[in-house]
């Protein structure tokens, strides 16, 4: 490690990936209270929601009504997801400051995900990732099941460098290598990501882990002995996929804050506002906090459901 560490960079995913697949629906306002509690504990990436079909995620079907309340805050850079032409459109006349697309590195799992084959998928985004520039809207990459996929078993590492390298070919300016199942160990990420490193520059890589095996924090520290400087979480540890079967949550940013600091890498977050701005959507969904630390700090900090 350095001896003078670097900071690193938190992308907080928490009211776009940590809600997506919750059952109870959370109210706008409470949604816009989430993202201005995690602004205030010094986030300043937050991807907020997703402006995908809303029959499809009912959870996030007030994206455009969530965006038109976002607080201007200096510094801070919202973003969403963008899965296709339309929704592209329907961010943009939301005014988002950067959009998202999604591939994966398993067939099955693109095709179960967002049924397109992996080619299909960067074909259209292709043309969303022409028309966000276009407009001045910056694009980032995510690359799901880089490890392990629930279908298809171990991913070879050969296919998320293509894969990686694809995804920037067509505009992204960084790509999410994401533990989508959470199943990866910190060998894995040394090896996977250690190859995409060969070819891709650290600056343009994120890592996004779950932690259903409880490995996502060492996965973080192999990580940073890579040279990895920025990091996906989840308030709370909210999270999950309705299409990768026995997944987690995401890491919980707390955690990761925690760690961090630590190591003596500042990251400008404070880890109790975080807990409790994760506190108020356990309220609403009676879901209580998977992180440690909210179970640590207990108090007003746990749900009130439970």
């Amino acid at each position: 490690m350095a001896s003078q560490p670097e900071p690193v960079r938190i992308v907080e995913v928490g009211p776009r990936d940590g809600l997506q697949n919750e059952p109870v629906p959370v109210p706008t306002a409470t949604k816009r209270a989430f993202v201005e509690r995690l602004v205030a504990a010094g986030l300043r990436e937050i991807e907020v929601t997703s402006f995908v079909h809303p029959k499809l995620v009912p959870q996030l079907a007030d994206a455009a009504e969530l965006c038109a309340g976002l607080p201007a805050a200096p510094g801070v850079r919202y973003s969403a997801l963008a899965p296709n032409e339309k929704g592209l459109e329907r961010a943009l006349a939301a005014g988002v400051q950067r959009v998202a697309v999604f591939t994966a590195a398993s067939e099955t799992f693109a095709q179960r995900n967002i049924n397109m084959s992996i080619d299909e998928s960067l074909r259209t985004f292709a043309e969303v990732a022409r028309r966000a520039l276009a407009a001045g809207v910056s694009v980032r990459g995510y690359l799901s099941t880089c490890f392990v996929c629930p279908f298809e078993g171990h991913i070879a590492a050969a296919r998320v460098l293509d894969l990686t390298q694809r995804l920037l070919d067509i505009g992204c300016d960084e790509v999410a290598i994401s533990d989508t199942i959470g199943a990866a160990a910190p060998r894995d990420v040394a090896e996977t990501v250690g190859l995409v490193l060969s070819r891709v520059p650290a600056a343009k890589l994120a890592l996004h882990f779950h932690d259903t095996y409880g490995t996502a924090l060492a996965n973080v520290v192999a990580g940073l002995q890579l040279g990895i400087r920025t990091f996906d979480a989840s308030a709370g540890g909210l999270g999950g996929c309705p299409f990768a079967p026995g997944a987690a949550g995401n890491l919980a940013t707390e955690d990761l804050v925690y760690l961090l600091e630590r190591m003596g890498h500042p990251t400008g977050v404070r880890l109790d506002a975080v807990v409790a701005a994760a506190g108020l959507i356990s309220q609403h969904t009676g879901r209580p906090l998977a992180s440690r630390n909210a179970r640590r700090l207990g108090g007003d900090h746990a749900c009130a459901a439970v």
